[in-house]
This record gives structure tokens, sequence and C-alpha cells, in this order.
């Protein structure tokens, strides 16, 4: 039965969805507007104990609060088969402590997510410029290939 109560209700219930699909919506936006994303280039050039002369890559990193992750996709060449990759925190031209191990790009290339502490990920937010990204191969165990993290 229709009855203006019935209606009064419907409209009610009606619009306490919509707001919460517009709450959804943008808060979604606000999830995406705090992932931030920082890169690096790759050379040999910038190992402090001399890296892979011709060696070169790029360094994609997608910072996500929300989920305390560090995502990546690391691209190399004119290298050894890559053994290992990481973040470490530490200023250009100095040597630092590993702080993230990334997948290595044994074929050229790779991507993923790695889990993070909450401090760790804001500090690499609010200062990627403290943190280098680091391509090692048996070539160069300290590393062939490296660039400082930059907004």
């Amino acid at each position: 039965m229709d009855t203006p109560k019935s209606r009064s209700h419907l409209m009610k219930r009606a619009s306490l969805i919509l707001v919460c699909l517009a709450l959804l919506v943008l808060g979604g936006h606000r999830i995406a507007d705090a992932n931030k994303s920082i890169n690096a280039t790759l050379t040999g050039a910038a190992e402090t104990a001399g890296g892979d002369p011709d060696g070169s890559g790029t360094a994609i990193i997608q910072l996500s609060p929300a989920t305390n992750q560090v995502c990546f996709s690391l691209d190399v060449s004119n290298i050894a088969p890559a053994t290992g990759a990481q973040i470490v925190q530490g200023p250009a031209g100095s040597d630092g402590t590993v702080v993230v191990t990334l997948t290595a790009p044994t074929n050229g290339s790779s991507i993923g997510c790695v889990t993070v502490d909450s401090a760790l990920l804001k500090d690499i937010m609010q200062h990627p410029e403290n943190y280098y990204v680091n391509v090692l191969n048996a070539d160069y165990p300290a590393g062939a290939i490296r660039g400082q993290l930059s907004r």
C-alpha cells in the first residue's frame, strides 16, 4: 500500500544509499590521492664503488599508506642478469642500509609489492631523496646500477 508515510521512508532510504555511495566514491579518491609515486634513474656511475659503466635503468615506486605497501616496477639494461634489488636508506654518494628487498629484474624487468612498516613508508614518502634503488649482479655484487629516489 502506497501511503505518504511509506513514500517518506522510501525517500529517506534512497537518500541514505546515495550518501553512502558518495562517501565511498569520495573516500576512494582520498585514498588514491594519498598514494605517492616516486622514481629513480639508475646508472653505474652512481654506484660508490663503481658500477657497470654502460648499465642503466629506471625504477618507479608507488607508496600506498592505506596498505603499507611499496609497489615497484624496475627496468634495467646493459647489465649481467640481476641477482638482487633493494631500496637502501642513504644519501647520494654514500652507502647505506637496506630497508626494502625488491624482486630482482633477472630478465631485465620486475614488478611487485612489498609490505613495510608504516613509519618507514612515511619517511620514504616525506624524504625520498634519502633513499636509493640498488640493483646487484654477479659482476657487481655491491651494485651494478643505482639511482636516488625523487618525486
